[in-house]
């Protein structure tokens, strides 16, 4: 690799001093400064040590991530369209499709995050465009995109999403209708009092939303079919589509939010303040439960709220999930185990699965339960976490139980890696603790690497 030389080490320092100067100009701003008080006070509430190595910085991260993603209060559609309205001849009146001006035009699958406004936690959208151009001019394609983030980018819910889109680009562009239906997918968190090991909870809610526009106003139209059926082409299901504002309510914490109450009015002020800094009315109607539902899924993450049961186990008795034999004695493991946690740098939501192998002797013992680990594995979930520290953890809380040989695998989605201006939608993040012989022998972890990947 060719040396750098004096002028390339002065630019780079010059780059990086100049993006510590935004980093710290943002930091001194009215909003991000009171973003930072309240999060320090609901870190606070929670029991942590805020002058802790890995949350220290929390607050300012936490602003943001907030402020990246409530950026659409500060956007103007007509910024991103009057600028990209080309002329293309075609027919606007008469018998026939004219390719573009005059026939339909779809544009699909963008990605897109938006916060939710019930709960204040992000949700994953799909999006999918569709438009009859008319006097003479298209839309330039990107711009669809980005017309979508102008609205994404508040707290949201997605009816008033595709609405919002779509009467944003029948405005500006003024096409002879609009079709908007997006694909929105809501993690569900389980309540604390919930059974963990319960099949029917899938962690995600989804749901199938559209909107309608001049020629498109028709719901049973002819360009609806041909919209749907480009759709269907992609692989999308239409046939839960919800059309003329059925949705009622979708976020999960809606649902249950009676049953919660906070007692702490300093952290419903916090949360509240938060609102008020992303430039939000909090006499909105659809504002007046978030602080609370808010605060009831952080809450979920308070240190004390779990125990793991381990007392008096040894070797549990259940039946294995896999097993092979390694130099006598039996590999076991328990797969695809669900975990739900929360990233102590971003105060946002990762989840996924952990994979668990370990030997047990040929000489009458069988492994340990699955509800044993699953408490394990929840016990370590339910925190400010990083997803090395809880694979180490539960690596080490394990290892003592099964004689020392233990490997750990944990699978997550991480939703900071969506909703702060990174968007990097479907990524997936994999850790690995190996203790015991899975330390030194190859072949033992291959064993169980290769029993994940039948599984899945």
């Amino acid at each position: 690799m060719e040396p750098k030389g004096e002028g390339h080490f002065n630019l780079e320092l010059e780059n990086g001093m100049k993006n510590g100067c935004i980093d710290l100009a943002f930091e001194r701003q009215p909003e991000t400064l009171a973003i930072q008080e309240a999060v320090r006070v609901l870190l606070q509430g929670l029991g942590e040590d805020i002058n802790r190595e890995g949350i220290k910085k929390t607050p300012f991260r936490v602003a943001k991530a907030l402020r990246e993603g409530t950026r659409g209060y500060k956007l103007k559609v007509k910024d991103f369209v009057q600028s990209a309205l080309f002329p293309e001849a075609g027919l606007d009146e008469g018998v026939g499709q004219a390719g573009g001006v005059g026939g339909l035009v779809v544009v699909r699958d963008l990605d897109h995050y938006s916060y939710c406004e019930s709960c204040l936690l992000p949700f994953q959208v799909r999006c999918h465009i569709g438009y009859v151009p008319s006097g003479q001019r298209v839309l330039g394609l990107s711009k669809f995109s980005r017309v979508a983030d102008v609205f994404a980018k508040r707290l949201q819910d997605p009816q008033r999403l595709a609405d919002d889109i779509c009467s944003a680009l029948q405005h500006w562009v003024k096409p002879s209708g609009v079709a908007v239906v997006l694909q929105c997918s809501h993690i569900h968190f389980p309540s604390l009092d919930m059974n963990f090991l319960d099949s029917s909870h899938h962690g995600f809610v989804k749901l199938l939303v559209s909107s309608g526009s001049g020629a498109f106003e028709d719901e049973s139209s002819d360009l609806w079919g041909e919209f749907l059926s480009l759709l269907k082409f992609k692989g999308i299901n239409t046939h839960n589509l919800c059309r003329n504002g059925s949705v009622k309510e979708w976020c999960p914490s809606v649902k249950s939010s009676s049953k919660f109450s906070p007692s702490d009015s300093e952290m419903v002020s916090a949360v509240s303040s938060i609102l008020r800094s992303l430039g939000e009315d909090l006499s909105r109607k659809e504002l007046v439960g978030t602080p609370s539902r808010f605060l009831k899924w952080m809450m979920s993450f308070q240190n004390a709220n779990l125990e793991m049961k381990l007392g008096g186990f040894g070797y549990g008795e259940t039946d294995t999930k896999s097993k092979g034999e390694v130099k006598g004695r039996r590999l076991h493991s328990e797969l695809n185990l669900p975990f739900w946690s929360m990233c102590e740098h971003h105060l946002l939501p990762f989840y996924g699965v952990v994979h668990i192998g370990y030997f047990c002797p040929d000489d009458g013992y069988t492994p340990i339960g699955e509800s044993l680990v699953q408490s394990v594995v929840h016990f370590y979930g339910f925190k400010l976490q990083v997803q090395e520290r809880m694979t180490r953890q539960i690596a080490e809380t394990l290892s003592p139980l099964v004689g020392g040989d233990i490997i750990v695998v944990a699978e997550a989605g991480h939703s900071c890696m969506i909703s702060r201006g990174i968007e990097k939608f479907g990524s997936s993040t994999a850790t690995i603790a190996v203790m015991g012989r899975f330390s030194t022998d190859l072949s033992a972890r291959s064993m169980f690497l290769d029993s994940i990947q039948k599984s899945s």
